[in-house]
């Protein structure tokens, strides 16, 4: 009776029309689910020995349940019916582990999976289930506990396809999964070499390849790569592999190694490199407020650790790569744990080129815009930057970065090196502290700070230069080789505005210089590209070469107006002073040359010079007035009242000898004196 009994039921389940049950399938998923679930094409169950079991299992047959053409439905809200669809469906089931309360399936293939994730403004999406019964019921079934466990041994597929539509990104791209025939080990992609710091052996192979295509945050998207399996996904501690090289507008990013906890996303161990037309584009894929440069590559090791309630962080190490024509090296770390993300880091150029920093000061020039490809906002008729600072980015992140460069390339004749600098940016902040370079034999130390957090921009600058020497400056000079002159100056300047331009327009500030020993010819200011200057000299001393035993200057600036209190040169033939407005504001130019000749030499040239204009087309020319009274008290050096306690500081003798800008100031201080009394 009971072997009959087994006879039948193995019967009917041999011979019943499983299709039958496929509206009631349908409609308990559907409720499960909540949204539409249906089986439209065959459903079967047959039974089979598997060809590769052993002992007892190799002698019970084993089901295998097949459904074709089956759809997963959108909840509602969204505008497409259809969240996926799976052309065949194959599960294999071990029955004899459902003795021990084991769901044991060896092999699920799926054929023609396609689906479409969607994320829409409001953050919600098309993937996340409600599986009826709440979280409260969820948490009761997890605490009681069914005793089943469920095992998958393999997960195969043909060729999918995953849409992605996310509104919050604005990104809209299609993602081609592709089976690569044969497994790839993960060491023949990383390399040998690779900073990827799993063990290779304990890393699944790639089993997939992938394509990419479409658009991300409004820019064209494309790429491809390899990926492990589908059962390495699930695995919280083996590595799971992934190799991209993925462009996004003008941004290339490719990548070898391995991800943790891939489901969630857990953190990244990856080889990178990076390439681009300006690092500022990779805010759209990082989050990292980066400034404005020419053309970019770069290639290090990546390490993130990810926490989604936290924030993650990440680590860019021992990377190297180009910016312009300039080389950069280094590690960097991005911290999101805090009240604002933090970037970290030590860089090292040992060649840099100014023009490829010329973006982030707002000096960018019409040339170097052209060569990117980016119209210039800089008139014609301005010469100090109006390009405005974005500071509204600086508030996004904070940062804390030291930055040396071994040489920095200005020009032919006037090479920088071993330039400092320490780079605090907190809460909008910009802190340069200090700014330091080696230039011609001396030293420039300034001290930045830029307050991007006030509208406008409120922005300090102190800079000390020490023994610059002449001989270094301009080494194509002759009669400068071997000099002992050297350049000493102080600046303090205070300003609001939102760019280079409006900073300087309403400034407020001291200038003072002492340049002691040196030479001035028309050469020289052909050499440095100054047309008025060559043309002043030209008039003053022809075409000959004459010695300056000392140049002083100290100059006060008061909302944008500079009025020298003192700016003199004396020479071996002459006593040169300066007086009149250098207006930042409109760019003005209002200077009077007034020369007085030294013992019985005569100047040929007898009345003041002038310079009028504005920076950008500056005009010289000869005064049209009373002609220079020889000996006259108003343009000797002795009688410039103002006192010279600030240009005191700058008398630096070189090599213990005495300077001449010691008599030059003391003469000034007896004049003062003189007048008080």
């Amino acid at each position: 009776m009971l072997v009959g009994l087994v006879v039948l039921l193995v019967v009917f389940v041999l011979l019943f029309d499983w299709n039958q049950i496929k509206p009631t399938i349908n409609d308990k998923v559907s409720t499960a689910l909540n949204r539409p679930f249906e089986i439209r094409g065959d459903l079967g169950l047959d039974w089979a020995r598997p060809e590769d079991a052993q002992g007892l299992a190799a002698w019970v047959p084993w089901p295998h349940v097949h459904a074709e053409d089956i759809r997963l439905g959108n909840p509602d809200g969204f505008d497409t019916d259809t969240m996926a669809s799976v052309g065949r469906v194959d599960v294999w089931l071990a029955p004899l582990g459902l003795l021990g309360k084991r769901v044991s399936i060896p092999r699920i293939s799926a054929n023609g999976a396609d689906a479409t994730l969607i994320k829409q403004a409001d953050g919600s999406d098309n993937w996340t289930f409600d599986l009826g019964g709440g979280e409260e019921a969820a948490e009761e079934d997890a605490s009681e506990g069914s005793g089943w466990t469920v095992n998958v041994d393999e997960i195969a597929f043909d060729k999918g396809q995953v849409r992605y539509r996310d509104a919050t990104l604005d990104a809209d791209f299609t993602l081609v999964v592709d089976p690569l025939g044969k497994p790839v080990p993960f060491a023949q992609i990383s390399g040998d070499d690779s900073a990827v710091e799993a063990d290779a052996a304990s890393v699944r192979d790639y089993v997939f390849g992938w394509k990419i295509d479409g658009s991300y945050r409004s820019e064209p998207l494309s790429g491809n790569g390899k990926i492990g399996g589908v059962l390495a996904l699930k695995s919280e501690t083996t590595p799971f592999p992934v190799q991209a090289d993925v462009r996004s507008g003008n941004t290339r990013v490719q990548l070898a190694g391995t991800i943790s906890q891939p489901l969630n996303f857990g953190g990244a161990d990856l080889d990178v490199s990076f390439s681009g037309e300006s690092l500022d584009a990779l805010r759209r894929l990082t989050g990292v407020t980066l400034p404005p440069t020419p053309a970019y590559s770069t290639r290090g090791h990546l390490v993130a650790d990810l926490d989604h309630e936290n924030g993650s962080t990440f680590a860019y190490r021992e990377f190297q790569g180009q910016i312009g024509d300039s080389d950069i090296a280094g590690s960097l770390s991005f911290d999101q744990t805090g009240e604002r993300p933090k970037l970290s880091g030590e860089l090292l150029s040992r060649q840099l080129r100014f023009a490829d920093l010329a973006p982030l000061i707002g000096a960018d020039s019409n040339e170097q815009k052209a060569e990117r490809g980016e119209e210039s906002r800089q008139p014609a008729d301005k010469a100090l930057p109006v390009e405005e600072f974005e500071t509204e980015s600086w508030a996004a992140m904070d940062a804390d970065v030291k930055f040396t460069a071994k040489r920095i390339e200005h020009g032919e004749s006037l090479p920088l090196t071993d330039l400092y600098t320490h780079l605090v940016l907190d809460a909008g902040e910009i802190l340069l502290d200090p700014l330091s370079f080696g230039v011609a034999g001396g030293k420039l130390n300034t001290t930045v700070r830029l307050e991007g957090d006030k509208s406008p921009l409120v922005a300090r600058a102190d800079l000390h230069a020490r023994r610059l020497q002449l001989d270094e400056i301009v080494p194509e000079v002759e009669a400068l080789e071997g000099s002992l002159g050297q350049i000493n100056g102080d600046a303090s300047i205070s300003g609001t505005g939102n760019s280079v331009a409006a900073l300087l327009g309403g400034a407020n500030g001291r200038l003072t210089v002492l340049i002691d020993r040196g030479a001035i010819s028309r050469n020289l200011m052909e050499l440095a590209g100054l047309n008025v200057g060559n043309y002043i000299v030209g008039k003053l001393f022809g075409d000959e070469q004459v010695k300056i035993n000392c140049a002083a200057a100290d100059i006060p600036i008061e909302n944008g107006l500079a009025t020298p209190n003192v700016f003199v040169f004396d020479t071996e033939n002459a006593i040169i002073n300066i007086t009149g407005d250098i207006d930042f504001g409109p760019e003005s130019l209002d200077l009077t040359i007034t020369p007085k000749s030294k013992g019985p030499r005569l100047f040929t040239l007898r009345s003041p010079l002038y310079v009028r204009g504005t920076f950008a087309e500056p005009s010289p020319g000869v005064k049209a007035g009373p002609l220079i009274a020889r000996g006259a008290a108003a343009i000797a050096l002795g009688t410039v009242a103002t006192p010279a306690a600030a240009l005191l500081a700058l008398v630096s003798p070189t090599s213990g000898e005495s300077g001449q800008c010691q008599p030059v100031l003391d003469q000034i201080q007896a004049a003062d004196a003189g007048d008080d009394s």
